[in-house]
Formats: structure tokens, sequence, C-alpha cells
């Protein structure tokens, strides 16, 4: 058997929970789907009468239930109550991971009012937002000024909040980084209720660079300050079709982006989005995009495609035309463009509905889509839930860029998914070595695509059925999660903290640094109040006295005294 060859698997025996998978699109289409609607038409409204309002009185509403929170803080007893953890339910978190720390005793913080834009300041480009704020809240707000956050994650649902204290990126992120590394400034609520602003060079710098993969476990987010960047009204688009092995579709994916020159900082060679899409072990869309005004889109022979229209094909599919046609150009609204993955959730939309793409569907309840994760969430079960925990793979795996291919080949032989979505992305060489970090040294080997502030790395995204759960054979599904999560420990990578994981607390902080993330939370009084970083994303219940426990240990270490 070659390297690249899936191990041969015996054939799995089908339970009452494979037929329920199969025919959940009945529940979807009458229930989730309806439902679904009608929240986002509410929240549509809500966010619609917030606008109404100047930005001055939402600041007074918002210091008011900055108020509201210190005061919730401040009623707990560390004595009787658990620790502290927003009052938002468990299945409304658009992650996959378990949120089983809320099942056990705890102090409930609700931060629901906190969903507006507090400030556009177009002088200093700066976007001033409560953590609720979604994406398709701020990209409505700011596209129109032809402003825009410098990344803007695909998914309309995805809060400021979830993709600061847990991870965000978008096809922008070779250039800016992260989404974290967009932001200037957080409004934090510490643990004994103090309201500090911490930023890169004030007197909670520290904390500033803490915060960002931390999962809310240093304090209560409640505003960001976020970088914004001018931008033009419609993106265009080159689709690029390649061939070969899975290291030739890397090398072609990193070549779309990445002068061989070094040349990474000229944006004359370096386009201003980038995704590609692998769509089978030979087969690749690599597309880039750069700003351009409606006056070039509307010129003679150039084709605009509203991607965003309902009744569209969805665009991985669309994208997947150039395999045939070859290589191509149209021009994209740019909000349209933004959120290209929300309606089929990226694939997942297929094995939801798996007619949804068909152009029935699409011109008849396509206006519907895409169902709420969290509704989808609340309405599997137990059950359902656990088999898609083994029978299914939502994972981001981010490598270094020159490990891409590695990487690609590895899934293929362990999971067997397609499509992946490929995005680059920086990551900084940073005054403080934080939670993830680039490798040591990796500025003297001047590898493509880096610079000497920067590695880039690569998010690549797994997200679908296996390809031996399709075909009815055996499937680990925790195995094959250990097994990455070894991979990326051995190859400088990380995974992203709102996926299902297997990592035990050791090889949890082999994969990310402990220092900073442990320094701030004995200083700035987070230990025994909120949950530690691990426990909150560890699998499974987390019952009350494991919790205590850890917090305990923590506060009799020699380190804590000296804090």
């Amino acid at each position: 058997m070659s390297d690249l060859e899936a191990p041969l698997r015996p054939k799995r025996k089908k339970v009452w929970v494979d037929y329920f998978v199969q025919f959940r699109w009945i529940i979807v289409i009458f229930v989730v789907l309806p439902i679904s609607f009608t929240l986002y038409f509410l929240t549509y409204l809500g966010d619609v009468k917030s606008e109404c309002k100047s930005f001055k009185q939402r600041q007074k509403e918002h210091d008011e239930n900055v108020k509201k929170v210190v005061k919730r803080l401040k009623e707990r007893n560390p004595k009787k109550d658990g620790l502290v953890c927003t009052a938002r339910k468990p299945w409304i978190a658009v992650g996959m991971r378990n949120v089983d720390y809320k099942r056990a005793r705890h102090f409930e913080v609700d931060l629901s009012a906190f969903r507006n834009v507090l400030d556009i300041d177009k002088e200093r480009m700066i976007a001033r937002v409560e953590p609720l704020v979604n994406m398709g809240q701020i990209s409505r707000v700011t596209v129109p000024m032809n402003l825009s956050l410098a990344v803007v994650a695909e998914l309309d649902d995805l809060t400021v909040g979830g993709l600061i204290n847990g991870y965000g990126i978008e096809g922008s992120s070779h250039l800016y980084g992260l989404f974290s590394d967009t932001v200037v400034a957080y409004e934090i609520v510490l643990a004994d209720g103090q309201v500090v602003r911490a930023t890169k060079d004030n007197e909670y710098s520290d904390l500033f660079y803490a915060i960002p993969w931390s999962q809310g476990t240093l304090g209560l987010l409640v505003a960001a300050e976020i970088k914004l960047i001018p931008v033009k009204e419609y993106m265009k688009l080159t689709y690029k079709p390649v061939v070969g092995n899975l290291k030739e579709l890397a090398q072609g994916y990193m070549d779309s982006f990445a002068p061989r020159d070094g040349d990474q900082d000229n944006p004359n060679k370096v386009p201003d989005f980038v995704e590609t899409m692998i769509y089978s072990p030979t087969e690749a869309v690599c597309m880039t995009g750069v700003y351009a005004s409606k006056e070039e889109a509307k010129m003679k022979g150039n084709k605009i495609n509203n991607v965003g229209w309902w009744f569209k094909p969805w665009f991985y599919q669309h994208a997947q035309t150039a395999l045939k046609k070859g290589e191509f150009v149209e021009y994209i609204p740019t909000r349209e463009y933004y959120h290209r993955h929300t309606r089929c959730l990226y694939w997942e939309g297929k094995l939801i509905l798996p007619f949804a793409d068909q152009w029935w569907f699409r011109f008849l309840l396509g206006w519907m889509m895409p169902p709420k994760v969290s509704l989808l969430k609340a309405t599997q079960g137990e059950a359902i839930r656990n088999y898609y925990h083994e029978m299914h793979v939502i994972q981001d795996m981010l490598v270094p860029l020159y490990k891409v291919g590695d990487a690609l080949e590895w899934v293929h032989r362990e999971m067997e998914v397609y499509p992946i979505w490929l995005c680059p992305h920086r990551l900084y060489k940073l005054p403080v070595k934080t939670m993830v970090y680039p490798e040591p040294g990796f500025e003297q080997h001047h590898r493509q695509g880096d610079t000497h502030y920067a590695q880039m790395y690569t998010d690549v995204g797994v997200y679908y059925a296996p390809g031996p759960v399709l075909r009815g054979e055996v499937f680990d599904g925790s195995e094959a999660v250990r097994k990455m999560e070894n991979w990326l420990i051995e190859n400088h990578g990380f995974q992203p903290q709102y996926a299902v994981s297997e990592l035990n607390e050791k090889n949890f902080w082999r994969m990310f640094d402990a220092d900073l993330y442990e320094h701030c939370r004995r200083k700035y009084g987070a230990v025994g109040t909120f949950m530690s970083v691990y426990y909150k994303s560890k699998k499974g219940r987390k019952t009350e006295k494991e919790v205590q426990e850890a917090e305990q240990a923590i506060l009799e270490t020699p380190d804590a005294e000296a804090a």
C-alpha cells in the first residue's frame, strides 16, 4: 500500500441512528428551516432598530449594561456559587464541541444585550462593537460606506466575541492575520468587577495579548475596537483550476498568493483575497480576488455574478465548474462575496439536505437557507450528537504554509474528506509568546510566504463525512481526531477550540503555550472565578469537583503566591 492509499476497512453494521440521520432532512425542512428563517428575520429587525439609534444612545445603553454585569459579578459568593460563565444556552454556540461545562453548577452572567455596533470612526478607521455583533450585521453597516473589517469571517452568524476569544479567519488573513490580530483594544470586565481597556501598549498589554484563544476565561469581553479598511463595491474574482497530485495542488495554492521571490508585501503581486478548494486528490480550484469599483465591474464584457441570490448555485459548486471550463473571471458584489459560504454552510448543507443544491429546491425554498447551526444542534439529541462526533469531521488544521502538502496527504490517508478548504493566514512574531505562535527561527529560512515579522500559515478546513463513512465502512472518529492532534503537535500546528477535541491536559499545553495565559489568569483574578481554557474546551462532561480541584491546584502552586 502506498503512502497515499487509505487503509482497507471492514463494513460497518448500520444502527437506528444511521437511518435517523439519513432522514433528518424531514425535521430540517418542516421544523428547523421555518424557525431559522423566523429567527433570522427577528434578529434583522432588532439590528435595524439598533441602527436607528444614535451612536451616543447606543453608548449610553452599553454603559448601563456594563454596570449590570459588574453588579452581577459582585453578587457572586465564591464559597457557594459555581464558576462564572455566560447565560447563553449551550446549543446556541456555533462551535461543534460539547458545551458540557454549563451542565455543572455555575454562576451565570447575562450578556445577551451586548449586540450593538457602538461606533464607526472613519478618521481612526476603527469600528467599536459589542461581542454579540455578528459578521452579517457588521458588514451590512460598513460595506455601504465602502468600509469593512479587515477580516470578515464567512458565515453570517459568527460573532465578534467568538472570533476574538476563539478563532476567526477569512480570505484576507494572508494580509491581516487572524480576526484577533485586527483588534486594537478590548473592553474587559475582570473577575473583581473592574472594567479595563486593554491595548498592546498600555498597562494591560499582557491581557491584550492573552485574550485571543482564551475562550473568555480571563474576563468578560463587553466591547472591542477593530481595524477598518477601505473597500470597493465589487470583488474581481479569478478561478484557476489546478490538476496534479496533492503536493502539486499545494504548490499551486501557494503560488496563487505567495510570490516565489519573497516580495510578500507587494500589493501588485499579492491579491486582496485568497482561498482554494481541493475537490479530489487530483483536482483543485484556486480563487484570488481584488477589490474593483462598480465602474470597472459594469464595463462592457465583464460578467457580474450576484452569488447572494437564493436561487443561485452554491458557491463551492459554482467554483468547481472551473475544472471543466478552465480559468475564468467574474465580478461579485463585495458583501455577497464576503458571505459566499453562508447559504450552503460551505458544503455541509449537502449532508443536511441532500437535494438542497438542486435548482428546484433553490428556487422554491432556497430563500430559507441556511438552517441555523444552533437549531441543528438543539434538535439533534445526545445520540445524534455522539454519532456526528464519530462519523463526521469538522476540524481546522492550522499548519505552516510549507507543510500544507504534507497535511493534505495526511487528511487523505486518515480521513478521506473532500472538499478541503485552504485559507492562508499570517502568524505574527509578537513581543510576547502567546497561546499560538510561529515556529522559532522561521525568519531565517526565508520560505515562500514568510516575512521577517510573520510566518505564513494555512487553515486546512476539513468539513464533511469521511470517505469510509460514505462507503459504509468502519471509521473511528475519536481515534482519527487524536491522530490529527498528534500530527499537529509534531508539526507545530494548532487546532481551533470550537471543534471537538480529544486532547488531554498535557497534550493541550504541548500544542498551545501556557505561560502568558496562566500569568494573566493569576494576575487578574481569573483563577477560582472562570474555568480554565483547557477544561472549557475539554471533551465530555466536566464535574464540579473536577473543575474545582483543578482550580485549587493552580491556586496552590508557588507561582500563584508570586503573582
